[in-house]
């Protein structure tokens, strides 16, 4: 694992974006943190980015039009051979089925059930 230099949040539920971001401030981030309401976006925005910045990339399940899971399957072949690039479910979702799906993806590095944590956060940034 590495410390992320960039993150990105892919949620249609504007509060929890306001939320995590704010938990990622406080855990002492000030580098880039970019957020999409829209699944479609961030797959635009991933395909169109260099991807050289070390990146963490959370993304919910459960979003109208394309969900986390279509996401990931989509994004596979962009980020596969992309190391700076870290993917993390971050959903409401306890499933132990939508882990499950999550685990069988190769693409999908974690899973964490929301709201995330400034501890968290924390624990990713003093990664080396």
């Amino acid at each position: 694992m590495f410390a992320p230099q960039r993150f990105i949040l892919v949620d249609d539920n504007e509060a929890d974006n306001v939320y995590h971001e704010i938990m990622i401030r406080r855990a002492g981030f000030t580098g880039d943190v970019l957020v999409f309401e829209r699944a479609q976006d961030a797959l635009d925005f991933v395909r169109s980015d260099e991807l050289e910045t070390p990146t963490c990339l959370f993304l919910d399940i459960n979003m109208p039009q394309m969900d986390g899971f279509e996401f990931a399957r989509l994004a596979q072949p962009v980020l596969q051979h992309k190391p700076s690039m870290l993917v993390m479910m971050l959903t409401s979702s306890d499933a132990p089925q939508d882990r499950l799906r999550a685990s069988d993806m190769p693409l999908i590095q974690g899973f964490v059930t929301k709201p995330l944590t400034r501890e968290r956060v924390r624990d990713m940034l003093d990664a080396t």
